[in-house]
């Protein structure tokens, strides 16, 4: 951890009026204070300096994902743009992206160097000036692409970016701050659709599957910010050759593996949306759907790789027989269920001040967030077996109407996207239709049934 480093909280950070706990995270943990926690905790509240003694407390938090590193206060010394590659995957079709690629280069020319792989384009790359341009023989992928780039670079750090995406700023630069704590190998921006007018553009600016919010987050398997695509990521070179960079078998969800890996191996993953790169959405609604049945073919390949962290629902049983009797018509059972659990989690947190509204709130939030991880899994990976009991079964079509509908509207008041509700809905259910389809695909093809089955905790 880097001296003189100022902290944010976390959006899930709570800390009751006495102030000697902290309940935040990503699964939520309680953390106990004492007296000086007490004070750290004041200090990561209001963003400001630290006092003495803090490394302790504050890397228990930095591990639980309770707090986050503000780039702009760490005191970057050893890594400057002549530390950093850019590596360009690039398989060019149309003028317009040839134009896109060249100005993304542009974009990369103070750093050390950039390095295209030209994926046998079938369209000629343009002048990409002081770039160094590798073409394949044959299209063979991004992981192929990606690999065959690290045996050019002499570089501590690489830059992967997408050849659709785009630098607004020198924001990025920022990243590099990241590094500065030593067991840091992986650091990502936030990855934001390219504004537009489309109504494809307008609903990619809020349910972009490359988006993974506004919150900062320590990368965990499981958690709020569980993986992060290479479409802009920053990696130490070293832990590339280390973990032999890409797994070639893969033609989709390559990036995935390789941050499991590392995470696997206890590298420090982070998430920086202070950061902003931009990424250009599909063309058609057609290219769009194209593309989230890529992305859901790779979670059985994953999930053979990595056991359970590709599944489509990790729930705790409490929360699974409450949400469960609910859904088959006994909800008096679900609520006794619900009162259980909340009766069970405050003998576990006795000791704990105000234990009972505290149990209550933890209990509450749980049981929603479950709700809507049941529901997105019902709409998204298990859409063929909800079809199929929807055809015999009223309650069934209630249920999954109710899945359909209830979060996705939430999430359309929270958000307030430039698209009207019934069409969000409906690009909403089109999107999880197609990553489900996905990954029935991959389940079929590997046979392995792991990316559809849920997780009890």
């Amino acid at each position: 951890m880097t001296s003189g480093v100022c902290f944010i909280a976390d959006s899930s950070w709570r800390r009751p009026a006495n102030g000697n706990v902290v309940l935040a995270g990503s699964p939520l943990t309680l953390f106990s204070l004492s007296q000086a926690g007490q004070t750290i905790a004041e200090c990561i509240e209001r963003a400001q300096p630290l006092p003495q003694g803090h490394e302790v407390l504050t890397e228990r938090l930095l591990n639980a994902g309770a707090i986050h590193p503000i780039p702009s206060t760490i005191d970057s010394t050893r890594f400057a743009l002549g530390s950093v590659t850019a590596v360009i995957p690039a398989y060019i079709r149309t003028t317009q992206e040839a134009e896109t690629l060249k100005s993304l280069v542009a974009s990369c020319s103070a750093l050390h160097s950039v390095v295209v792989i030209d994926d046998c384009s079938p369209l000629a790359l343009p002048d990409l000036g002081a770039a160094q341009v590798i073409r394949l023989e044959k299209n063979s992928g991004p992981a192929v692409a990606r690999n065959t780039a690290i045996k050019h670079i002499t570089t501590t750090i690489t830059f992967f970016l997408d050849a659709d995406t785009s630098l607004a700023d020198d924001s990025w630069i920022n990243l590099l701050a990241h590094f500065e704590d030593s067991s840091v190998g992986v650091v990502a921006p936030r990855i934001a659709s390219e504004p537009g007018t489309t109504l494809l553009h307008r609903y990619e600016a809020s349910e972009s599957p490359l988006d993974l919010g506004s919150e900062p987050a320590r990368i965990r398997k499981n958690s709020r910010v569980s993986y992060v695509p290479t479409a802009a990521l920053m990696i130490r070179t070293d832990l590339l050759r280390e973990h032999r960079g890409f797994d070639e078998s893969l033609r989709y969800g390559e990036d995935v593996d390789l941050v499991w890996r590392l995470l696997e191996a206890d590298v420090v993953c982070r998430y920086e949306p202070a950061v902003t790169v931009h990424h250009s959405p599909r063309a058609s609604l057609l290219d769009a759907w194209k593309q989230r049945v890529s992305y859901g073919s790779a979670a059985a390949p994953l999930d053979q790789r990595h056991r359970g962290a590709a599944t489509p629902l990790r729930i705790n049983r409490w929360s699974a027989g409450a949400w469960g009797t609910l859904a088959s018509g006994y909800p008096l059972i679900g609520l006794i269920i619900g009162a259980a659990s909340t009766v069970a989690l405050e003998r576990k947190i006795s000791s704990q001040p105000d234990s009972r509204q505290l149990a209550l709130r933890l209990a509450g939030r749980g049981n929603i967030h479950a709700g809507r991880m049941i529901a997105q899994a019902v709409t998204r990976t298990w859409w063929p077996i909800a079809l199929l009991l929807s055809l015999c079964s009223r309650r069934a079509r209630r249920v999954t109407c109710a899945a359909i509908l209830l979060p996705s509207l939430m999430t359309w008041f929270a958000k307030k996207p430039k698209v009207d509700p019934v069409s969000y809905c409906a690009l909403k259910l089109a999107d999880d239709v197609a990553y489900g389809t996905g990954v029935w695909k991959g389940v079929i093809a590997t046979r392995d049934l792991g990316a559809l089955t849920p997780k009890f905790d």
